[in-house]
């Protein structure tokens, strides 16, 4: 059976790119790069949650993903 984790995962047509959750990510792995909507790094991300609990907008979800 494979294994599973969390990741984060953006609304991009939805999100307002306010940065809320760049500030709580403590991985680092959320950025506005072209300042439209906030993208995550899926690498870096861990699915602690943090940015799905801080967005204003609730455009954040955790996805479970096969790793």
């Amino acid at each position: 059976m494979p294994k599973q984790q969390r990741k984060a995962k953006i609304n991009t047509e939805q999100c307002v790119a306010c940065g809320c959750c760049i500030k709580v990510c403590p991985r680092g792995a959320v950025a506005v790069p072209r300042g439209i909507f906030a993208e995550v790094d899926r690498e870096l991300c861990v699915g602690c949650g943090k940015c799905v609990k801080e967005c204003p907008a609730s455009v954040i979800s955790l996805e479970v993903v096969s790793i």
